[in-house]
């Protein structure tokens, strides 16, 4: 996956695909201080309620998806951002098709 964006220009959208009825994800980098990885949910999948000992940022690619944070909803659309603190309890789900980007960071 680096080799096809490092140095070069790429819309992270386009680097993965929607699957029906299915979530996909595609690690962009990953090393021991944190991830970048790219998701694509189909309409009405989710991921149940977890927590991660990273702090993470989530930026929405395509369609519109629901982050929960601690019990609350935040909608996330194309272009919007949220973070989420490590170990609080989230979750996300796809109101429709829904393509976002993880950022995780190791809490120092």
């Amino acid at each position: 996956m680096l080799e096809e964006i490092l140095g070069k220009t790429r819309k992270m959208e386009e680097l993965i695909e929607y699957q029906p009825d299915s979530i996909v994800s595609r690690i962009v980098l990953k090393q021991k201080e944190g991830n970048v990885t790219l998701f694509a949910f189909w309409k009405g999948q989710d991921l149940s309620e977890h927590t991660a000992p990273f702090n993470a940022i989530v930026v929405g690619l395509d369609g519109s998806g629901t982050v929960i944070i601690d019990g609350k909803e935040n909608i996330v659309n194309k272009g919007d951002i949220i973070i989420m603190l490590a170990n609080h309890p989230h979750a996300v789900k796809a109101n429709g098709n829904f393509k976002m980007m993880l950022i995780m960071i190791k809490e120092i």
